[in-house]
């Protein structure tokens, strides 16, 4: 694993869209690692967000780096834009791509690096036709889609399988990220499972106060 350190991942789908320049600002001055950015087309879950246009100033305005996740089909369509666009990471779901190796290369062919995400239902097999090359896998502990939603925890064990594989095969460096539902008492369960990225809305974006996105923050860290 990278280091010892939990990293947390504000998602801005929880944020203020009218204000996200400054949404994105309070959560790195708070003590913020990554800023999570859910792109969703509609076809592959049911709500649509935001595409490649608004991640590009989403990059000029952040300091962080931006951990794209795309919740859409036919991703290879669409990757280059968003690694054009100032992507740092670009995570994909198995269960979107026919082709999951090379989509995996693609995205490290554009400088980038590559995630594979799993919704809670998938097994993580696909992932042993990958393990070599991904640099991230992210955990869905919810159905994808929305924000706000409750923790599935019955997702938790697949975590651990995640960080048993990656450990087995002595392969260190990697990410293991987890998203839907964390806050500061389902963080400490994803934690003690294996996971070293902890994506968070309205956990965080729910807080008026800067102190108290920063203590929350710093809680769910440790």
């Amino acid at each position: 694993m990278p280091a010892n350190k939990i990293l947390i991942a504000p998602s801005i789908l929880s944020a203020d869209f009218s204000d996200l320049k400054n949404e994105i600002k309070k959560v790195e001055d708070a003590g913020a690692d990554w800023i999570h950015v859910d792109v969703m087309d509609g076809r592959f879950v049911p709500n649509i967000t935001i595409g490649a246009p608004v991640v590009k100033c989403i990059k000029s305005v952040a300091s962080l780096p931006l951990d794209v996740h795309l919740m859409i089909v036919e991703p290879e369509k669409h990757i280059k834009d968003f690694a054009d666009a100032g992507a740092n990471i670009i995570t994909v779901h198995a269960e979107a791509c026919t082709h999951l190796h090379r989509t995996i290369s693609y995205i490290k062919d554009l400088g980038c690096k590559a995630g594979v995400s799993f919704n809670p239902q998938t097994t993580i097999e696909p992932l042993r036709y990958v393990l070599e090359i991904v640099d991230l896998v992210l955990i869905m502990t919810v159905n994808p889609g929305f924000g706000g939603q409750s923790f599935i925890s019955s997702v938790v064990p697949k975590i651990s399988e995640v960080k048993k594989l990656f450990d087995d095969n002595k392969l260190s460096g990697k990410y293991i990220e987890v998203d839907g539902g964390i806050n500061t008492k389902t963080a400490p369960i994803v934690r003690s499972a294996g996971a070293n990225v902890l994506v968070a809305g309205n956990a965080i974006y729910s807080l008026k106060q800067q102190s108290e996105i920063k203590n929350v923050i710093a809680k769910m860290r440790t």
